[in-house]
């Protein structure tokens, strides 16, 4: 089948799921969870093909973690499914609702945006987080993941189908494209007119191609290049403690921090302690030459590295002399996703909330929490790092739209 008969099929089960209301789009949910669950044998024999023909072309480790399913990891996918079913339904919300003077009623309903195409790289969660909440929202998918894990993917889509099976619900409104082929990826792309929006979900390069090639309008989601800005007024113990956590809880997510920037009046006897602490985990740091003053055994920074994403356990650090210089750093490198400042001065976290330029900004807490589990959100199909529609993690209310419903009692202009 090709990809416009896919897109097609999505769409025109779109119409249907979009009048369904919240306890249809829930037991199908919920099924989908029982039935992921008892496929997990299934799907996992399929992603320990995915993970050897990985190992066999050299895949590095940050990705193959990305890619690795487990018990617990399944477990999880379907707790999310759960998760988003019991968030409240946003479609059908009335936002607002105004009368003008020649007594029209005028207001604002959440509606679904319709058929949304997910293009993403080597994450098999992915594929049950996307298909859960374009469900509960209202929307049909077509999912589109890398060749990495394309076996993963179509065992959880068949589990996630089984599920669907079981309810009265359209089979059609999720779809995978199997061919892995760039031609296929292009082919989603020029879907105007069946979808409605198209999501990018991975590295740089596959966010650029989306970007500029897409013919169907592009919720863009962001690369992470994350800092943590230790302020000269900063708890050392709870700085140690946020940079750790936010570089190596998980290196290989968008919401891990690739930079470290330290207060010149604090950097002496702070640097020393966190890298102390940051060594536990083997962390490279690259850093300029005042952090080379304290610290003489890592690799010099270039400007390269404090653009990078490393998705690694390297992290840039750099010293600054002011709060005003980090938020310049952070706003001049970073990819407008997570930042935080680790201060007990009320005004220096103020200023920083206020100027930095990112979806996420925090005040003493790890970049780690920008997830849409994290936010209240259930599960997310990424983070948006741009300014239009939806910004930050891509939760429920972020994949519906506004429709106006007008009441009139025969009014005429």
């Amino acid at each position: 089948m090709t990809v416009k008969e896919l897109g097609l099929l999505a769409k025109n089960a779109s119409y249907k799921l979009a009048s369904l209301n919240e306890t249809a789009k829930n037991d199908a949910l919920y099924a989908m969870a029982d039935a992921l669950v008892e496929n997990a044998a299934s799907v996992l024999y399929a992603n320990s093909l995915d993970l050897a023909a990985g190992k066999e072309k050299g895949l590095p480790d940050s990705l193959l973690d990305r890619l690795m399913l487990n018990e617990k990891r399944i477990a999880d996918m379907a707790d999310g499914l759960r998760q988003v079913a019991s968030l409240p339904d946003p479609v059908g919300e009335t936002v607002s609702m105004w009368t003008r003077p020649n007594g029209l009623q005028i207001g604002q309903r959440r509606v679904p945006l319709g058929t949304i195409g997910v293009i993403y790289e080597a994450r098999p969660n992915v594929t049950c987080d996307a298909a859960g909440l374009c469900l509960k929202s209202g929307n049909a998918v077509v999912l589109r993941g890398g060749s990495e894990a394309i076996r993963s993917n179509i065992a959880i889509v068949k589990a996630l189908k089984a599920g669907i099976a079981h309810v009265d619900f359209p089979a059609d409104a999720i779809q995978l494209i199997e061919d892995t082929d760039h031609q296929s990826a292009n082919d989603l792309m020029s879907l105007h007119g069946i979808l409605d929006v198209l999501i990018p979900r991975g590295g740089a390069g596959l966010i650029r191609s989306v970007v500029e090639h897409s013919k169907v309008p592009v919720i863009e989601t962001g690369t992470g290049n994350c800092h943590v800005y230790v302020d000269q007024f900063a708890d050392f113990d709870m700085a140690v403690s946020i940079v750790y956590n936010s570089k190596t809880s998980r290196v290989s997510v968008c919401n891990s921090a690739e930079s470290l920037l330290v207060h010149s009046r604090i950097a002496k006897e702070f640097l020393p302690l966190c890298a102390k602490k940051l060594a536990e985990k083997n962390v490279e740091l690259r850093g300029c030459p005042e952090t080379m003053k304290i610290l003489p055994h890592i690799t010099p920074a270039t400007e390269e590295d404090y653009y990078k994403e490393y998705n690694d356990y390297i992290m840039s650090v750099k010293i600054v002399d002011s709060l005003e210089e980090a938020i310049a750093h952070i706003n001049k490198y970073n990819t407008k996703h997570s930042e935080t400042i680790v201060t007990s001065d009320y005004q220096s976290a103020q200023q920083f909330l206020k100027d930095v330029d990112a979806a996420a900004v925090y005040v003493n807490a790890s970049t780690r929490f920008t997830d849409g589990e994290e936010f209240g959100f259930g599960a997310e199909i990424g983070i948006s790092n741009q300014k239009l529609h939806a910004r930050g993690p891509i939760g429920l209310k972020q994949l519906t739209t506004i429709k106006y419903i007008i009441y009139g009692n025969g009014q005429l202009r």
